[in-house]
């Protein structure tokens, strides 16, 4: 399979470092791939309508109409309004967790301990929530507006009793994550560590963000991986007709 980068080269490339966080809009038809730089990375992302942010990233829909308890590539992420909010059209680690959310801060301070900014300057521990939060103010939203989050990069296996087990080394350095937007959509994401990731060392880790107008056909894949997501496409076109 050619390398969507060689058909598509990036017009805006990044660097995410550890505990940073980002928000934009990905315009229909660009495509966002996300890369880990050292290895171990993890990225908790949310999504909106960028045009109706009351529309937002639901996962238990995005699980439910696929048939299945993760999320790769062929699949889509959907909103509360049964449209595709992104597409994963490509993702060489092949799993994302949907279930392990973020941390607060005082669930930080209690893993990792104080790290404040008065000792640590620019190296403070930062967390999951106030982080997102952060990105969403900047376009009007609040803490009733941060719901779900899927932890790119990260896996979670469930056994039979229903425990959760984070898989350690699920990504490796140079693994990348591709979304492709059929639709405006407004991306809030944050570097961290997953909140199941037993290092008891605060150390997130680095990403590159690479930004590229892509042709719809790269995600013909997603569209046609079930009729559920033919379904969703064609409800996500009906808003350009």
């Amino acid at each position: 399979m050619t390398d969507s980068i060689q058909l598509f080269p990036p017009f805006a490339e990044e660097l995410l470092p550890g505990g940073g966080h980002r928000s934009f809009v990905l315009k229909r038809g660009q495509l966002l791939r996300l890369t880990d730089l050292r290895g171990g990375a993890n990225v908790s992302l949310t999504l909106l309508n960028a045009n109706e942010k009351t529309e937002r990233l639901n996962l238990p829909d995005s699980l439910k109409c696929q048939h299945t308890a993760k999320l790769t590539a062929g699949h889509c992420l959907y909103s509360d309004m049964g449209r595709v909010l992104a597409a994963i059209t490509a993702d060489t680690c092949g799993w994302s967790d949907s279930l392990g959310g973020v941390l607060c801060a005082q669930e930080v301070a209690e893993k990792y301990g104080q790290g404040r900014y008065q000792e640590l300057r620019n190296g403070f521990f930062r967390n999951g929530t106030d982080n997102l939060l952060v990105e969403l103010g900047k376009w009007g939203l609040g803490l009733s507006d941060l719901l779900m989050t899927l932890n790119l990069f990260s896996r979670v296996n469930v056994d039979e009793a229903g425990r959760f087990h984070f898989v350690e080394g699920n990504s490796k350095a140079g693994d990348y994550i591709e979304l492709y937007a059929p639709m405006d959509t407004l991306v809030v994401l944050t570097a961290l560590q997953h909140p199941m990731d037993p290092s008891p060392e605060y150390a997130p880790k680095p990403l590159k963000l690479s930004w590229m107008n892509a042709d719809a056909s790269v995600a013909e894949h997603c569209r046609t991986s079930r009729p559920e997501n033919e379904r969703g496409f064609i409800n996500t076109d009906r808003l350009f007709a």
